[in-house]
């Protein structure tokens, strides 16, 4: 039989908790790479003794592979006397390697800002951390929700990267599963699906935020 519904359901509880280290990963990876681009985005906007080397940071981030960066975290470490488990890795490579790209969204969405809106700030006397979260960002972040939600998405389906370091997320599971029963139909089959309705649950929940956050720009 090509496909076998009594081994398919068999699985899915097992691909189910798989899906869980993978949503994991994904999230923690997020929350990381949107704080730190965040931060590497105002960097670049300070003098060019900070700027310069956060640029350097970020192309060199951005133009070696995401696969080689995890291989570095999890393997290359340890020979400078940190260790990380492969869990930890392989978010960290995730969140760094996004944050890279989180950077060019932010700073396309501050350099936004009406350059009156800053002398404005300096006008009234406000400190720079008031004039960053009173004034630029709620203006800056609305617009920039899409882009960040579509990378949202990318690192959710480059998670399956890291099962080069043995992280049981859904690839790794499966080609467990596949391995054991020398059947591959049906666990491969599964992760596309459950990628899929995870894929379309994250994008209707971005829309969602944008919507949101588009009506409190509005009042």
């Amino acid at each position: 039989m090509l496909w076998d519904w009594g081994y398919a359901l068999e699985i899915l509880p097992v691909l189910g908790q798989a899906a869980i280290i993978t949503i994991e990963a994904t999230l923690l990876g997020f929350a990381m790479a949107a704080v730190l681009g965040l931060v590497f985005a105002i960097l670049r906007m300070l003098g060019p003794a900070v700027a310069w080397p956060v640029s350097m940071l970020i192309e060199l981030v951005r133009s070696t592979p995401l696969l080689i960066q995890i291989f570095f975290l999890y393997f290359v470490l340890p020979k400078f006397g940190v260790t990380l488990d492969a869990f930890t890795a392989g978010v960290l490579a995730l969140g760094l390697h996004y944050a890279t790209y989180c950077a060019e969204v932010y700073r396309a969405g501050l350099e936004n800002i009406p350059r009156g809106q800053w002398e404005a700030s300096i006008a009234l006397n406000l400190s720079l951390y008031t004039t960053f979260k009173d004034i630029i960002l709620p203006q800056a972040i609305p617009p920039v929700v899409p882009p960040l939600g579509n990378y949202l998405v990318a690192l959710f389906k480059e998670t399956p990267l890291l099962s080069a370091i043995a992280v049981l997320e859904l690839m790794q599971t499966a080609k467990i599963l596949g391995s054991e029963t020398f059947r591959y139909v049906e666990p491969i089959t599964l992760v596309g699906a459950l990628f899929l309705a995870m894929s379309l649950v994250s994008a209707a929940l971005i829309r969602q935020v944008e919507r949101a956050l588009g009506r409190r720009f509005v009042r």
